[in-house]
């Protein structure tokens, strides 16, 4: 059941580098008010979400102890990021509010998998 919990906790990882690297990506691009949601990032989050659900199910299922209210937080979080990804994946170009908001909550949601004990 170990192995099992590191391998989609690797995946999970390697989705939030999807979301947080295509973001960081558009940096300069959002200075110059043309950035845009790309793939990677809307792919990333879908990742983020599948393998946490499983992540959840798998640590219940092996008597683990999990923190509903963190996990909670993450996945309202995640859900905001994946809505306005979504919604705005084939424009052109997007506001810089609403794609530094994405960033934002990206970093966010890092910072509470990782301080939240």
């Amino acid at each position: 059941m170990d192995v099992l919990i590191h391998l989609f906790v690797g995946l999970h990882i390697i989705g939030i580098a999807a979301l947080l690297g295509g973001f960081l990506t558009q940096m300069k691009a959002m200075g110059e008010g043309t950035a845009r949601y790309t793939p990677a990032m809307l792919h990333g989050a879908l990742t983020m979400l599948v393998t946490g659900v499983i992540l959840i199910g798998l640590n219940q299922a092996g008597d683990q102890s999990v923190n509903n209210i963190k996990i909670g937080v993450k996945l309202a979080l995640l859900i905001v990021i994946l809505g306005l990804v979504y919604v705005k994946r084939d424009d052109e170009k997007v506001d810089k509010g609403l794609f530094g908001l994405v960033g934002l909550l990206t970093t966010a949601n890092i910072f509470i998998a990782v301080l939240w004990t």
